[in-house]
């Protein structure tokens, strides 16, 4: 049985943590089931939330108990201020939002069905990303870990770059990306952590276990992991040279958005606060379960007491087997 003690939050001030990337403004559309083809859907249940991987992260971050910082872009829109407004409200420091002009904020429309599955079409003007502040060492003193999802590239390798020079934890988010984008950042990555689909996309493979070995191998330097949904998460222990596996915890899915981003935000926010590379997968899976059994994205990320009162229930144990 896992013992809350461990997962509690430090008793000094908590870490803080620099999300980089996504901010947009979101309408979600609860749906009976996903379409198959053309006509007219009628939703029962809608809700707009600024959220977007960085952003969704960050409120993770701030839930479990850190204090989150978002580096984004919005346009010099109503949308803009309205993404800005949602994500302060919700306990993240956006001192270091841009506001371009002229560019249109990013927007999302996504459906989401009765098995918490979604479908999602977003807008990114490609404007919001064309001017990138020069990143120093300095810049992040005041931060414990940052964490870079792949939405601007450019701004994620200085950010990354930045806190390798400061000896600070650079976590990517390796999601599925525009050609190169991967390979350009995580080089620069001391944790990466793919999305199966972005996985299997940069190896060839669909089996996770293989694809970590693949990934490992391909970047050397960093730990390496790959999380697969409901089949759990899949990392390379350096210690034992072998692929560990933990299964993802057992829960009813309402709605699987922005899952992937809580377990990013738990992970970095873990990774801040010194825990061990087991119990970070521990705490970051069931921040992403629990996120699940909530409709409205990123609000169903769980609080820190949330976590650790699961965690006291859940006695799965993490496997190995050997990398191929």
């Amino acid at each position: 049985m896992t013992s809350s003690s461990v997962f509690d939050s430090p008793a000094d001030p908590g870490r803080s943590v620099l999300c980089v990337g996504a901010a947009v403004l979101d309408t979600l559309f609860r749906v009976r089931s996903l379409p198959t083809g053309q006509g007219k859907i009628l939703p029962y249940d809608m809700l707009q939330i600024a959220e977007g991987m960085a952003s969704s992260a960050a409120f993770a971050v701030a839930r479990l108990g850190g204090h989150a910082s978002l580096w984004g872009a919005v346009g010099d829109d109503a949308t803009g201020e309205r993404i800005i407004a949602d994500l302060g409200k919700s306990g993240i420091d956006t001192g270091g939002m841009v506001r371009v002009a002229g560019a249109h904020s990013a927007v999302s429309t996504i459906l989401v069905d009765d098995q918490g599955e979604r479908l999602i079409v977003p807008f990114y003007d490609a404007a919001l990303h064309e001017t990138v502040k020069p990143v120093t060492k300095q810049d992040l003193s005041a931060f414990d870990a940052v964490l870079v999802d792949v939405r601007w590239p450019k701004l994620a390798l200085r950010t990354l770059s930045a806190a390798g020079e400061a000896g600070k934890p650079a976590i990517l988010d390796g999601d599925v990306a525009g050609d190169g984008v991967i390979e350009m950042l995580a080089p620069a990555a001391s944790h990466i952590v793919f999305s199966q689909p972005a996985a299997e996309r940069l190896t060839g493979t669909a089996e996770p276990a293989k694809a970590v070995g693949l990934l490992r191998r391909k970047f050397e330097h960093a730990f390496t992991s790959v999380t697969s949904g409901e089949n759990g998460s899949f990392w390379f222990d350096d210690q034992t040279s072998e692929i560990a596996h933990l299964a993802a915890p057992k829960v009813k899915a309402v709605d699987t958005l922005a899952a992937g981003d809580i377990f990013h935000g738990a992970f970095a926010l873990a990774i801040a606060e010194g825990m061990s590379i087991a119990e970070t997968m521990r705490l970051s899976s069931m921040a992403a379960a629990l996120k699940c059994q909530v409709f409205g994205g990123r609000i169903g990320a769980p609080t820190r007491a949330e976590v650790c009162d699961a965690l006291r229930g859940w006695d799965a144990l993490v496997t190995t087997m050997r990398d191929r």
